[in-house]
């Protein structure tokens, strides 16, 4: 059965989405921190210690793997916060 679409209901639904994806910007910012400062200290290391990363890793390839790695945490963990929080309000409004 459908519910009719008023004016209220649209606000409600926009707010929703909008806290939802606060949550995931959110989510996925604290992820890419802590993904870069686990990615940071071994590439930085392995620059030091080991010769082969010190030949072939210039600061651009380092600075391009941590980089690459807080993006995909980012992107991951906000597109798996806003699809669970959508998912448990989808759920909230079956009644």
């Amino acid at each position: 059965m459908n519910t009719p679409v008023t004016r209220t209901s649209l606000d409600q639904k926009l707010a929703m989405a909008k806290r939802c994806s606060h949550e995931g910007v959110v989510a996925g910012a604290k992820a890419a921190i802590v993904a870069s400062f686990a990615t940071a200290v071994p590439t930085l290391a392995s620059v030091r210690m080991l010769p082969w990363a010190r030949t072939n890793l210039n600061p651009t390839a380092q600075a391009l793997i941590i980089s690459t790695v807080a993006g995909a945490a980012y992107f991951i963990v906000a597109d798996k916060t806003v699809l669970a929080s959508a998912r448990k309000n989808s759920f909230k409004d079956v009644n």
